[in-house]
């Protein structure tokens, strides 16, 4: 069974296609710069050289075409035809109260979606042009819609109701929804396959840390709590995102500062976290690099990123009662041992002891970063959304084929 994974973004789409059968990646690639007249396709093949594309694709129904186009070309492509493609499958970044798990695509999914734009007006909608484009270019070919939000659907209340009036909620339901749900699930996964322990009887901190990040307390293969909030602008420091802060702040620097409601929503999205401190940007590689230099400020920008990660994890591990491992993936966490041993080191009282050699091995592959006798074990999984999405697609239309 071949399935087409697509992440629609407001100008862009990134694609992987896949053959289940073995979960073999066919083709990776993405679609930048759409609405412009010099968009950029870029395709990587399986064992085929990458194709660049330089054209005019003034919408996401013309990328979508051009997309299925590559996928089967006589020379760069990897399918004899459309008609290969068995489903495809969307992240979808918000899914609200709404959905707390995958689902097909029908009308009703769909005015749902919308009716969640209020809540991911950056995000929602351009997944729903996606869903439309695929829905012109393969009209036959069934859709799933995964969420970012569904996993953390399981958090009880006192985990995510924010000590505001309920009748923000009951109206606008305003709470925490939390993000990186698909990473955070299937890192969990492997996670506990690692640890060779049933997932339903383990009590793990995953912390999901690239240019935005997160963390989640899974209890018993659960989602218990998550740093995100209503918005992925609250939690840990991030690369240009503020996280926690002391709500006031907003209104004070507007008046202070006269900057309107657009202004300072930039300001802590956009002009904050890692790039704001160290003053050189949001990329951690070049924040431990001048760090290493003595830059003050580099440093400074480092200790409070790390910090703030250590006490989500101490935070989590007091909500659960206890810990059996922590988990580090993404960009900055399958890549930065600096910021792994900053947090493990000062993580010795919940039992995690930190083994050097293994942190500073760089592998794709799940691995521990302990020694074999840490009471709590830390480990480095790579993420792998696509695949999850790819899963989750494959299970809700396999027998519709």
């Amino acid at each position: 069974m071949i399935i087409l994974v697509m992440n629609a973004g407001s100008s862009s789409l990134k694609y992987q296609l896949y053959n289940m059968e073995n979960e073999s990646v066919l083709a990776v690639g993405r679609v930048e710069r759409i609405g412009m007249d010099a968009s950029i396709l870029v395709h990587e093949p399986a064992g085929k050289q990458e194709v660049n594309e330089v054209s005019e694709i003034l919408d996401h129904n013309t990328a979508v075409r051009k997309l299925i186009d590559m996928l089967i070309h006589k020379e760069h492509g990897v399918l004899a035809s459309m008609k290969e493609i068995n489903a495809v499958g969307h992240r979808v970044v918000h899914g609200g109260e709404s959905f707390k798990q995958s689902t097909l695509v029908t009308d009703d999914v769909k005015k749902e979606i919308r009716r969640l734009f209020d809540l991911a007006p950056l995000h929602n909608p351009p997944a729903m042009m996606g869903i439309a484009a695929v829905e012109y270019n393969l009209p036959e070919v069934p859709q799933v819609v995964v969420f970012d939000t569904a996993f953390h659907q399981s958090m009880p209340q006192e985990s995510f109701l924010y000590a505001i009036p309920m009748v923000l909620y009951r109206r606008h339901k305003i709470r925490r929804y939390g993000f990186h749900g698909t990473s955070h699930d299937y890192v969990s996964k492997h996670a506990a396959a690692k640890l060779g322990m049933p997932l339903e009887e383990l009590k793990l901190v995953t912390c999901h840390i690239g240019n935005g990040a997160s963390c989640a307390a899974i209890l018993n293969g659960k989602s218990f709590d998550t740093s995100m909030g209503l918005t992925p602008l609250e939690g840990l420091m991030m690369g240009t995102r503020s996280g926690d802060l002391d709500p006031a702040i907003v209104p004070f620097t507007m008046n202070k500062e006269e900057l309107t409601l657009n202004e300072v929503n930039s300001m802590l999205n956009k002009h904050s976290g890692l790039q704001a401190i160290s003053g050189i940007g949001s990329d951690m590689r070049e924040i431990v690099e001048a760090m290493d230099e003595g830059d003050k400020q580099a440093k400074l920008a480092f200790d409070m990123y790390t910090y703030r990660l250590r006490k989500y994890i101490g935070a989590y591990a007091a909500g659960m009662n206890g810990l059996d491992a922590v988990v580090f993936t993404a960009g900055v966490g399958e890549n930065s041992a600096a910021v792994r041993k900053a947090v493990c080191e000062n993580l010795t009282f919940l039992g995690i002891e930190l083994d050097e050699a293994r942190n500073a091995i760089h592998s794709k592959e799940a691995r521990y970063i302990t020694t074999d006798d840490s009471r709590v074990k830390a480990l480095v999984v790579p993420t792998n959304e696509e695949l999850l999405i790819a899963r989750d697609t494959y299970q809700l239309t396999k027998d519709e084929r």
